[in-house]
């Protein structure tokens, strides 16, 4: 079945509103593990705008005393990234080619630039030399999928937000068959299929109907349905949909 592995970047965001450390990114990663999430995300950006430094150190010795608990730590594998990565050893790297500016991650990387796959390459060989499983945050293309599995990427994940958008304006059939075309293309590659972005209680078990999805990484609309239900039951409702 597909795993669940919660984002708490969005907590992180409500905590950095003030300086009294409320709520607690720790206790909030915490919950989601006691009722039985598979994974913490985090995505620490250059300017810490939510997932600080420190915190990615606090939540990868939080995650690493959880039994059977996946650490997922994303981003553009910057100088500053590539240091936490190395030091706190994810079970999961996922490279995202976010401009850090950029409000929130919007595309998947372009692997037609050869200067980007140059730049990649010998970083998916040091981390997964250091034993972590690396994902590449991708676009449903195959011609751009065939080329992470060259570059040696273990899984992709899916960039959900087109689906997510289509399936808001219930127009989703064509770009459905666009992602179930991208997740089989990259399973012939050998790779898993992650996804995210978007993904909601609404969305979700469609999706899911693509065979194989192995993990979905879920953060702005499960910390939204927590301020109405909270986190502990948002976090037993998703994992219903995902047949728990």
């Amino acid at each position: 079945m597909t795993k669940l592995s919660v984002n708490v970047n969005k907590v992180a965001l409500l905590r950095n509103s003030r300086t009294i450390g409320i709520p607690s990114v720790k206790q909030s990663a915490q919950m989601c593990i006691d009722v039985g999430c598979h994974g913490i995300t985090v995505h620490p950006r250059p300017d810490e705008r939510h997932i600080t430094y420190t915190d990615a150190y606090e939540l990868a010795d939080l995650v690493g005393k959880a039994d059977g608990i996946e650490y997922n730590v994303e981003g553009n594998p910057f100088p500053e990234w590539l240091k936490i990565v190395r030091e706190t050893k994810p079970d999961q790297a996922t490279l995202v080619p976010d401009d850090p500016n950029a409000f929130t991650s919007d595309h998947g990387w372009n692997l037609i630039d050869s200067e980007t796959v140059e730049r990649l390459k010998p970083i998916v060989l040091e981390l997964k030399d250091l034993g972590i499983r690396v994902s590449m945050f991708m676009d449903p293309v195959p011609e751009q999928i065939a080329i992470a599995a060259q570059i040696g990427a273990d899984r992709i994940e899916l960039y959900t937000e087109p689906y997510a958008t289509a399936h808001r304006e219930q127009q989703v059939a064509p770009v459905f068959r666009e992602f179930a075309d991208g997740a089989k293309s990259a399973q012939d590659a050998g790779m898993g299929v992650n996804a995210g972005h978007d993904l909601n209680l609404d969305n979700l078990g469609e999706f899911l109907t693509i065979p194989g999805i192995l993990e979905v990484s879920i953060g702005h609309a499960l910390i939204g349905d927590a301020i109405f239900m909270g986190l502990e039951k948002t976090v037993e409702k998703y994992l219903e949909v995902l047949g728990y």
